[in-house]
């Protein structure tokens, strides 16, 4: 953690190694809003009744499905990196009467207690393992926690699009979110810029965050992630599914069950475990 000019900083890289910390993690729920709509919320619940339970949601974060479907009597477990994203997740489920089970761990090395029917990575999550080595690690360690015949299912995402700028160069800044902090009436902003490496197919991110009261800056926060995501092609996504020993591979338009198409933005990969 870094304190510059008044700004506190964030890299993810200097301690223990998660992102999801700071305003990042507390302003997280707040700029999203309402995501009860959310195309994945039903199609994730309509995974899990066609491959059947428990399921798993890996980057479960602050509870976004992971509480949804346990109001729902669905047997399924939450796991994530941040110990503050699942603090959040936790006082979310005392308010719902909840009692989620959700364990503290990197994908790349998972180590849970049972199986599962289904595992899901919702959000691209999976995208974040850089680490070519952790993403194929991770792949084998969602493979051990399957029972045979259940599924993984991650959803992948263009990240790289015509109007980014060339490689290796910094966006301009963007406002990505502004919101009013119900607990205190305070109005919390998020500005965004990116660049890229077309070589490596990484995103570096700089996230500043801003806390106003009275039109005035009272706190500052900023999170860069260099990289912060790897993106795939449709073919690269299907391989490393292949290169883990999965069978019945295939890949869905968005959050549907019908075929993906080559100008998907944003498709599914479902894959088997024989």
């Amino acid at each position: 953690m870094l304190r510059a000019a008044g700004v506190l900083r964030y890299s993810p890289r200097m301690s223990h190694d998660y992102e999801y910390r700071g305003m990042l993690a507390s302003a997280w729920d707040l700029l999203r809003g309402d995501t009860s709509q959310w195309p994945d919320r039903a199609f994730y619940r309509d995974v899990i009744a066609r491959y059947g339970e428990p399921a798993l949601d890996v980057g479960c974060g602050t509870g976004r499905l992971l509480l949804d479907y346990l109001a729902c009597d669905i047997d399924v477990d939450g796991v994530d990196n941040s110990p503050e994203m699942l603090a959040l997740s936790r006082k979310k489920a005392l308010v719902l009467d909840l009692m989620p089970s959700v364990y503290e761990q990197q994908m790349e090395a998972l180590d849970l207690p049972r199986r599962y029917r289904t595992i899901f990575v919702p959000s691209s999550s999976f995208l974040l393992l850089t680490d070519r080595a952790d993403a194929e690690q991770a792949m084998q360690r969602f493979y051990q926690h399957l029972e045979s015949g259940g599924v993984l299912v991650m959803p992948f995402m263009v990240i790289r699009r015509g109007n980014t700028p060339p490689g290796g160069e910094w966006s301009d800044w963007c406002k990505t979110g502004e919101r009013e902090r119900p607990a205190d009436g305070a109005l919390v902003r998020r500005w965004q810029r990116m660049k890229f490496d077309d070589v490596e197919q990484w995103e570096d991110t700089d996230d500043r965050y801003e806390v106003i009261v009275d039109d005035e800056i009272v706190a500052t926060e900023e999170h860069r992630r260099s990289p912060a995501v790897r993106w795939y092609t449709q073919a690269q996504s299907l391989a490393i599914y292949d290169r883990a020993g999965f069978a019945a591979i295939h890949a869905v338009s968005e959050f549907t069950f019908d075929p993906a198409g080559p100008s998907d933005s944003i498709w599914t990969v479902f894959g088997t475990k024989p």
